[in-house]
């Protein structure tokens, strides 16, 4: 597992978000305080605080590279 900061301080980031990681077969968490979301839940991390950075945790052995590749927009 890795943990990266991301901030999705936009409606139009979080639906790119979504659609980004949701290619990905692994689990991502999004932990904001003591929530924990589904990062492939809009519905979810509109629950959220988003005008703080938020903690994203990667469930993936492989590829991790590559996931990172793609979050780098979100990424603090």
């Amino acid at each position: 597992m890795k943990t990266v900061q991301i901030s999705l301080n936009s409606i139009d980031k979080v639906k790119s978000f979504v659609n980004e990681i949701t290619k990905f077969d692994y689990d991502f968490d999004l932990v904001s305080g003591r929530y924990v979301i589904d990062a492939k839940s809009i519905m979810g991390i509109f629950s959220l605080d988003l005008s703080k950075p938020i903690d994203l945790n990667i469930h993936a052995e492989n590829n991790i590279d590559d996931i990172l590749e793609v979050l780098k927009p979100y990424v603090v």
